[in-house]
């Protein structure tokens, strides 16, 4: 069945909304990285909620899964693809306008900047 939105940032908010999908694409845009990278990383997210959450990503052609050996346990690596880099600069913005709105509310603050953000930016296309 065809997906069918409003307008376009309907469809953006679609692929990168929730709780763990701008945390996951932000330690993603740092280096490829194993599932238990990312469960350290993110240690409030459960097994289940951070499999479904890859799979949402992978199913939107955000990131990619690369499964390596020839029996378990295997090694599972995902990956920004292309179209995941791009997402790079309206991540920056939308970072950058809560940072800002969080200096004018006094009970608001945000404990990581968009530096993460801004490595999908830089990250090259690397062949894993």
């Amino acid at each position: 069945m065809k997906k069918s939105y409003n307008n376009g940032v309907e469809a953006t908010l679609g692929v990168i909304s929730g709780k763990w999908k701008p945390q996951l694409l932000c330690h993603l845009g740092k280096r490829p990285q194993r599932t238990c990278d990312l469960r350290q990383k993110l240690p409030a997210i459960s097994q289940k909620v951070l499999t479904q959450q890859l799979r949402e990503l992978e199913s939107d052609g955000v990131i990619v899964r690369h499964i390596y050996g020839d029996r378990a346990p295997f090694k599972v690596v995902y990956a920004l693809t292309d179209l995941g880099r791009s997402l790079g600069q309206i991540l920056v913005q939308m970072s950058v306008w809560g940072e800002q709105r969080a200096s004018e509310v006094p009970d608001m603050e945000i404990r990581n900047g968009h530096s993460g953000f801004n490595q999908i930016l830089n990250q090259p296309t690397e062949a894993l």
